[in-house]
């Protein structure tokens, strides 16, 4: 039964692959960290989360430290991100390939589920899960979504981690009533009534196993207006979001680049920090807050 359910969740991932094409607050009181972020191509201005106080500080204290300045934006991917922050990218030969680098040391994961990777996300770059299970993040590498504009359809139910969440119950809570229901569809239609029954099922498994299946309302509109790029939500930590200047994230993304997607013409970074009162930031920038 267990091979069949298996076998079942794999299916109805496949199925999705090839058919697929709260209210806000403003907290203003006290200060706040502005940072810009200085390029060969425009300037950007950024907030931290407070929500993610060991990303903050590091980065604050980097920043601080001149640490980032004169790095490259080592990885650039059209429609997806920019990537900086790798110590070695700052004398680096053209063409030598980047990304290793660090000041030595990571960050636990910091994620929070009201931040996600619309454009002009600040998010942190990290190993890959096979040698970093616990996702935690770079030092000092960060990544600035660009990401593009999804329809509502593509925004509507996460197959993938459907999927996931499936699996993840029968492993952590095989006596759970929701396996045998799954099951039952299964034998007795198949593929397709197992699929149905999966999505009826959605609202219950996610709760059963903490997987966000189906997309929050404010991550649909962001991703329908706004853009970014939904598949790195909850598997790498967002700390800020860049405020003005998100045309300087396309800009960057339109350079040559070579197999690595390093730019074939370095793009650097200088980035400094200014403290300043919440209510002159929102002056300036409109609602940054949530």
């Amino acid at each position: 039964m267990k091979k069949y359910l298996q076998l079942a969740a794999v299916a109805l991932l496949i199925t999705v692959i090839t058919s697929c094409g709260g209210t806000k607050t403003e907290k203003l009181s006290g200060n706040d960290f502005l940072v810009t972020i200085k390029t060969d191509m425009g300037e950007m201005k950024a907030i931290l989360y407070d929500e993610t106080p060991k990303h903050k500080e590091n980065f604050i204290k980097l920043a601080n430290e001149g640490f980032f300045d004169s790095l490259l934006f080592h990885r650039v991917m059209t429609g997806f991100m920019i990537q900086g922050g790798d110590p070695n990218s700052k004398d680096a030969e053209p063409g030598v390939r980047l990304g290793s680098g660090s000041p030595g040391y990571t960050i636990p994961a910091e994620f929070v589920k009201s931040f996600f990777h619309k454009k002009g996300a600040l998010s942190a770059a990290r190993q890959p899960d096979q040698v970093n299970p616990e996702k935690a993040s770079s030092g000092s590498q960060f990544f600035i979504v660009q990401g593009r504009v999804f329809s509502e359809q593509e925004t509507g139910m996460d197959m993938q981690a459907l999927s996931q969440s499936i699996s993840t119950l029968r492993r952590n809570d095989p006596d759970n009533p929701l396996n045998k229901e799954l099951e039952d569809s299964f034998n007795e239609g198949g593929d397709e009534t197992f699929r149905i029954k999966a999505m009826e099922l959605a609202d219950k498994l996610s709760e059963a196993t903490g997987i966000t299946i189906k997309m929050p309302a404010d991550r649909v509109e962001a991703y329908t207006t706004l853009g970014g790029y939904p598949p790195l939500d909850d598997q790498y930590t967002v700390f800020g979001q860049v405020i003005q200047g998100l045309e300087v994230i396309d800009s960057i993304t339109t350079v040559g680049v070579d197999p690595n997607n390093r730019p074939y013409e370095d793009v650097r970074m200088y980035i400094s920090v200014e403290e300043m009162p919440r209510t002159e930031i929102v002056k300036k920038y409109g609602t940054v807050y949530q």
